[in-house]
């Protein structure tokens, strides 16, 4: 606030607040890109290791169901993988805007 009210008095300093402004924004937009990306990672190895356990549960307790068991672990495994896509591209979102 009082380096706005300096900027109406002398024009230096309201250049010097304006191209600090732009470098915290450049450096929010980063940890916005770096928190959708860790965050969509990090969901995504915890999802992805659930459903392979939850695969390997499965095939041991009914061997005979195998194949529908795997259809369905790739299927779960796709959708998991989908949901760091969503991150990454909202960090990505939140970075160019």
């Amino acid at each position: 606030m009082l380096i706005h009210l300096f900027s109406i008095f002398h024009p230096l300093i309201g250049a010097a607040s304006s191209a600090g402004d732009t470098i915290a924004k450049k450096g929010l937009q980063s940890v916005a890109l770096g928190f959708g990306a860790g965050g969509g990672a990090a969901g995504a190895g915890a999802g992805i290791g659930m459903v392979f356990n939850a695969s390997i549960q499965a095939k041991t307790r009914q061997p005979e169901l195998r194949q529908d068991i795997e259809r369905d672990q790739w299927l779960g495994f796709a959708l998991t993988e989908a949901t760091f896509f969503y991150g990454l591209v909202g960090g990505f979102i939140a970075f160019f805007l």
